[in-house]
């Protein structure tokens, strides 16, 4: 198994920053995106131009393997109806969740990631996970992540390593380190192709990117940005 890479790659801000970490770092890359009935299904129609425009910096093409899709049907929305698989209006849940938080989603993902790997021949997994965010997605957590590289590995007899470069910095330091990786190109690329919102709103272009500007996706790509810029005026 070489030192190679599949990244979990749904078209937004942080999948999209992890892609260029991980060009950064290994020979070959490849991605790797789901759909599961999500209310903003227009990221996935973002992934493409993304990959484009990612693999048109740092020499990163050469390094850039193929995309593979999951379809996973309905089957999340069926289970149990949240605001990112409903038109539900996004709010709190008396457990302190936000209801975007679809249960299993990140464990389903990283499984059928592992599989793809496994007969791809792929070591690595990157996510872009990560514990500060503010909707504290269980999921999310690095206790969650190192849990199931246990099992992944204990499962399928491999070694692998899932890997979430965005696990302990917040928002502002995604676009920092977005830049460090491609530069202004890389930026501009995430800016202009990527898609977070939840409503999947591309109708308005803001200094941060395309959304409604008002979901929690967008309030906190939003404050990130400006406390980046801020922190570089």
């Amino acid at each position: 198994m070489t030192d190679s890479a599949l990244v979990l790659f749904s078209g937004g801000q942080d999948s999209t920053t992890c892609l260029a970490w991980a060009l950064d770092r290994y020979p070959h890359v490849e991605t790797v995106g789901f759909t599961y009935g999500q209310r903003h299904a227009v990221e996935m129609e973002c992934r493409e131009p993304v990959r484009q425009g990612i693999a048109a910096l740092a020499g990163w093409g050469d390094r850039l393997g193929p995309d593979h899709v999951v379809d996973m049907g309905t089957g999340l929305a069926a289970i149990g109806a949240t605001a990112l698989t409903g038109e539900a209006e996004i709010r709190m849940t008396d457990e302190g969740l936000p209801n975007t938080f679809v249960p299993g989603r990140n464990l389903l993902f990283l499984t059928y990631a592992a599989a793809i790997a496994f007969r791809r021949g792929l070591r690595r997994i990157v996510g872009g996970m990560c514990e500060t965010d503010y909707s504290g997605y269980p999921d999310c957590r690095d206790d969650t992540i190192k849990a199931m590289q246990l099992a992944l590995n204990l499962g399928m007899n491999r070694r692998f390593v899932l890997e979430t470069p965005l696990m302990w910095i917040d928002k502002a330091a995604t676009w920092e380190l977005a830049e460090e990786l491609g530069g202004h190109e890389l930026v501009q690329v995430i800016v202009e192709r990527t898609h977070s919102c939840y409503l999947g709103d591309r109708s308005r272009l803001h200094d941060w990117g395309y959304g409604c500007g008002a979901c929690p996706a967008c309030e906190l790509r939003a404050a990130g940005w400006r406390r980046w810029r801020e922190s570089r005026a």
